[in-house]
């Protein structure tokens, strides 16, 4: 029997709005380049990405309470 293909990883949580100082998605902490690439990137790619967006998030936006 032949399983599905697994859904891509995604960080997105739908609170899509691009930071003009940052350059970060308010919501994920992509960059406009990674989530205009996200769907052709390897999973190992995705998944680097993914490991430095708390951090990043973190950095930019220092005063956000997180959820």
């Amino acid at each position: 029997m032949i399983q599905p293909a697994a859904k891509p990883s995604s960080p997105c949580n739908k609170t899509c709005i691009l930071d003009a100082a940052s350059g970060l998605c308010e919501g994920c902490g992509r960059t406009r380049n990674e989530i205009a690439l996200w769907g052709s990137m390897t999973e190992p790619q995705r998944r680097a990405v993914m490991a430095g967006l708390n951090e990043r998030l973190r950095r930019a936006f220092p005063n956000r309470v997180a959820p």
